[in-house]
């Protein structure tokens, strides 16, 4: 039985083409359902919400939170 790839010409089409298609199909795939949190991870969670709620000022900008997390990486 000959696969997908061939029966729909998708072996024809070129690198740029195929990532075009890659890109086209999972733009349309349903977002999947979020993952059951433990009790642990939700309360957890919920702590985490209650200390952003209490001082929305103690946010950092994406750019300050997402350097120290890489340098953190790399350190």
């Amino acid at each position: 039985m000959p696969s997908l790839l061939v029966s729909m010409g998708i072996d024809r089409l070129s690198p740029a083409e195929r990532l075009r298609l890659i890109s086209e199909i999972w733009d349309i795939l349903p977002e999947p359902p979020p993952p059951d949190l433990t009790d642990e991870q939700d309360r957890e969670l919920d702590r985490r919400l209650a200390l952003v709620d209490a001082d929305p000022t103690s946010l950092g900008p994406w750019a300050e939170v997402e350097a120290r997390v890489l340098g953190r990486l790399q350190g």
